[in-house]
């Protein structure tokens, strides 16, 4: 009886640590998924919260941003607009259309100017001219080899046709008196110069002897 007290007390304490040990395994579990539940919770609210302020801030910076834009542009036109207006009373004062309200310094200054800009216009325009003599230079010497070319193939062709009429005219000589009065009867590029025309008298017909009375 003893020993079977003693084996149910100790079953007793042995069955009561395995529901402890469960109890705590179960506790644990529950611990963990809450902890897993607040942490999805936590980043969920957090990522909600970034878009929200997101949000919030794109749609002010895109109107702060328009109204920064249209300020930015009014702001040149008016600079360029400004920088215009000197501009033209830059070139009155040049072309001296308006010179009221220039001293003396300023008119020295604008003399200065004009000084420099006039020996610049001129540089440029004898640079020009250079340019433009040397380049007519160059077409002047190559028509003069094209027209040198040209005069000699005409010589050549000149040549080439005496060369021709000379041996056409020496076989009519060859060829006895048909060739002699041809020859006779015609006259080559060499003697068309001494062709001369002269004025004769009329020729007046002889008068009849009279009759004997």
């Amino acid at each position: 009886m003893r020993g079977k007290g003693c084996w149910s007390k100790g079953e007793e304490e042995g069955q009561e640590e395995k529901i402890k040990i469960k109890e705590r395994m179960e506790e644990r579990k529950r611990c963990e998924s809450v902890s897993r539940e607040s942490s999805f919770c936590t980043s969920d609210t957090h990522a909600i919260g970034i878009f929200l302020a997101h949000f919030r801030t794109t749609q002010f910076y895109e109107v702060d941003g328009f109204n920064l834009c249209l300020e930015f542009w009014q702001a040149e036109a008016e600079r360029l607009k400004q920088q215009l207006h000197n501009l033209e009373g830059s070139q009155r004062q040049l072309l001296a259309h308006d010179l009221s309200g220039l001293e003396w310094n300023d008119l020295k200054s604008l003399e200065n100017q004009l000084e420099t800009s006039l020996h610049n216009v001129r540089l440029k325009k004898d640079k020009i001219m250079v340019e433009q003599i040397q380049e007519l230079r160059k077409k002047e010497n190559i028509m003069h080899r094209e027209n040198m070319e040209l005069h000699s193939e005409f010589n050549m062709i000149r040549q080439d046709s005496v060369n021709f009429q000379r041996k056409v005219y020496g076989k009519q000589d060859v060829n006895g008196g048909q060739g002699s009065s041809v020859t006779q009867n015609t006259n080559t590029p060499d003697d068309a110069d001494e062709i001369r025309l002269e004025l004769s008298q009329p020729q007046v017909p002889d008068e009849k002897p009279e009759a004997a009375a």
